[in-house]
């Protein structure tokens, strides 16, 4: 299966099993790693930082990005959304293409894309130009994203491998979360369109270390690719987030539309991996506990990240009145709480298992939800917004490091692209459907409170209101402030009330969801994923389907 590569033994940690045969590019882990191994994870850890941060840009840009291109909350839905759409639909496949072509020639692919995407998405002349670029953005991400994991899994094992995933997961998720805080100094200074050239000087330096220091090979597989496969996969989960997106707003042609392209899409996907010669996932390792367990509990911590800074960045602005760096600063808390609790979760998960691990951590998360049902209303104390973001930080540095585990010591290194596309997959699918649950209810929540008032209204009010002003008001929350500059500055000022207890409502309805997901997959963790005996031993079985296919090879 895999390819011939050149073969030395590294010499164990003191107290380590005997070395065994490895990859040149082998290395035991932080700390006790050679400078050139520890720089190659320094620029796969750069590769997942970018992407990781792009993931998050957008979301203290919002709502200047809806004052200045007079963007409906819908619009501002799917800008945010669109990058993660590009994402989680194309990971699957492209993480395939690396095990076959090459990971290190995707990683190079996808850096050098993301430049004039970048570029595209900051000098955007309107919303559609904008979605559009973000999700050229996501496409490159798929590119890079997916090579970044496969490569710490083809080149680390072991312990060393857990350490190596918990600083991918650790730093590269921090980021995301520090990413706001970049965004919202750049809104001080420059135009909305800035934020998106943040990670343009990252990605020049991630692709000349990466052409420099990279292996070109490291145990791909020299079996055809499932294109076929591939292009169902994109489809099939492209199609289910735009339907979860839509879903709010009832029964239409265009909802039943993209259901039936779901349903067809992702049945034949399933038809064609029982069949195909050499499948794109292999749905009889993607069957054990460990992985779908992860999958879908991963998806579920992730898109609450996403969800809750999406909603979060919207709420500290317009509810209560931040500027965008001061909003932005609000994240802090979760990025660096998220990098900290990286390290504990890996010594967790020697000591107890990623169930016991993996379980605290999702019940971190749904009390930062909580938190953030029972305190975010207009006039809400920072103290509690710090609250939330800690809690949220905290909660998903403690799930990444299983999360990512388990998804990669299920599968040998040969399918390393398999396991890292899930990986992202759960990233990206997750903070994808969150995002579109979460943003749809928003909007569908505040359109409603407004649609009420009005239908209230008296005749000759509603004369003087106008139609044109009072869908500008029901579409978004800047809506709603543009119109009340006309008005005498004591109905501006009702008015502007009535956004923000809108807001609040669409806000406690989105994160309503988000609690109740993130119980949910609390109880299938604790229910579902094997305890520490059953899981190490099946780790270890497949860690011998590795040695034979080294053997073999």
């Amino acid at each position: 299966m895999g390819s011939t590569v050149p073969v030395v033994t590294i010499e164990p940690a003191a107290g380590s099993s005997p070395g065994r045969p490895v990859s040149a590019a082998v290395v035991t882990g932080p700390p006790e790693v050679p400078p050139k191994a520890a720089l190659v994870l320094s620029v796969l850890v750069l590769g997942a930082v970018v992407a990781n941060m792009n993931l998050s840009i957008a979301n203290v840009a919002l709502p200047t990005i809806g004052r200045d291109l007079g963007a409906s909350q819908d619009q501002l839905t799917a800008i945010a959304s669109a990058f993660t759409l590009a994402l989680a639909a194309s990971v699957l496949y492209l993480g395939a293409v690396g095990d076959r072509y090459g990971r290190k020639l995707l990683f190079v692919c996808g850096s050098a894309l993301a430049i004039p995407t970048a570029a595209w998405a900051a000098w955007a002349p309107n919303v559609e130009s904008l979605v559009l670029a973000r999700f050229a953005s996501g496409i490159a991400a798929g590119l890079m994203f997916p090579t970044t994991l496969s490569l710490v899994t083809a080149l680390w094992h072991g312990p060393a491998r857990t350490r190596a995933i918990a600083v991918w997961s650790g730093v590269g998720g921090g980021f995301a979360a520090l990413g706001p805080l970049l965004g919202g100094w750049m809104l001080e200074h420059f135009w909305w369109g800035s934020v998106f050239l943040i990670t343009v000087p990252l990605v020049v330096v991630t692709l000349v270390l990466g052409l420099i220091v990279l292996p070109w090979t490291a145990g791909e597989e020299v079996t055809p690719v499932d294109h076929l496969g591939g292009v169902l996969s994109i489809i099939g989960v492209a199609a289910l987030v735009l339907t979860v997106e839509r879903a709010s707003r009832g029964l239409s042609p265009l909802f039943i539309g993209l259901m039936v392209t779901t349903v067809l899409a992702l049945s034949a996907f399933v038809w064609r991996q029982r069949r195909a010669p050499h499948p794109l996932m292999d749905l009889d390792l993607a069957a054990a506990r460990p992985f779908w367990v992860a999958s879908v509990a991963g998806a579920v911590t992730f898109g609450s990240l996403i969800g809750a800074m999406f909603v979060g960045q919207q709420f500290t602005q317009n509810v209560l009145g931040y500027q965008p760096l001061e909003a932005a600063l609000t994240v802090v808390p979760s990025a660096v709480l998220m990098m900290l609790a990286a390290g504990p979760a890996a010594r967790m998960i020697a000591a107890r298992g990623s169930r016991e691990t993996f379980a605290l951590g999702l019940l971190v998360v749904a009390m930062a939800f909580l938190v953030m049902l029972v305190t975010w209303r207009p006039g809400a104390a920072l103290g509690w917004v710090l609250v939330t973001y800690a809690l949220t930080g905290t909660g998903v540095g403690l799930c990444a490091t299983p999360a990512s585990r388990s998804l990669m010591s299920s599968l040998p290194v040969s399918r390393a692209g398999m396991g890292s596309a899930f990986v992202d997959l759960t990233r990206d699918f997750g903070g994808a459907i969150m995002q579109a649950t979460m943003g749809a209810l928003l909007a569908v929540t505040y359109a409603g409170y407004f649609a009420r008032a009005f239908a209230s209204l008296p005749p000759d009010q509603a004369d003087r209101l106008g139609q044109d002003a009072a869908q500008q008001i029901s579409s978004s929350y800047s809506g709603a402030l543009e119109v009340a500059k006309g008005f005498p500055q004591a109905d501006a000022q009702q008015l502007v009330a009535a956004a923000a207890k809108a807001f609040t409502e669409g806000q406690a309805a989105a994160v309503s969801v988000g609690l109740v997901l993130t119980l949910a997959a609390l109880g299938l963790v604790w229910w579902k994923y094997p305890r520490r005996a059953e899981e190490e031993a099946f780790f270890a079985r497949i860690a011998e389907l590795d040695v034979d296919e080294r053997v073999s090879s």
